[in-house]
């Protein structure tokens, strides 16, 4: 499956689409996991609360957004896939953010659900017929591909990734 044109996808996301290295997607999706739990699973428990600056996300709620918008993704993917004719809606990310009580849970809970979220899109991507990547749908009034949400779910990962590292102090 080759690399989506920027045309399946909002502008918005094509940073994301952008930090994805040529290759398979199913093998980088895949080789995401590993790299992210590993980093993350170094984090102190009494690090997992913490802001980088005031109003930003802790680490437990920027994991919980990663995990919440790969689920969102592919199910605009599934979605789109099964060629209904309906537009989708679009996702506030700091309601669902607020909404979602991640520092209720350990990290470790987080990243388990995460492995688990992660294993499911990569089954979902094996199991799609071939013929459903090209299909299109509206989602948030732009039209995407089912293929292109792959590729935002790897790039959001990376993009989310290096904020861990650079404004988070981990790794």
């Amino acid at each position: 499956m080759h690399r989506p044109a920027s045309s399946e996808y909002a502008p918005y996301y094509a940073g994301y689409v952008d930090l994805v290295p040529d290759g398979e997607i199913g093998a980088i999706l895949a080789e995401q996991i590993a790299r992210s739990v590993s980093l993350l699973r170094a984090v102190p428990a009494d690090r997992e609360t913490a802001r980088y600056a005031e109003g930003k996300w802790s680490v437990r709620e920027s994991l919980g957004h990663v995990v919440e918008t790969e689920r969102m993704f592919t199910s605009r993917a599934l979605w789109i896939a099964r060629a209904p004719d309906v537009e989708l809606p679009g996702m506030d990310q700091d309601a669902w953010v607020v909404a979602g009580g991640h520092h209720e849970r350990p990290l470790a809970r987080h990243l388990d659900e995460w492995a688990a979220v992660r294993n499911s899109t990569l089954r979902l991507l094996e199991n799609l017929p071939a013929d459903s990547f090209e299909r299109t749908g509206i989602a948030s009034g732009v039209t995407f591909s089912v293929r292109a949400f792959f590729w935002i779910v790897a790039g959001h990962e990376l993009h989310h990734r290096r904020l861990f590292r650079e404004r988070y102090g981990i790794g």
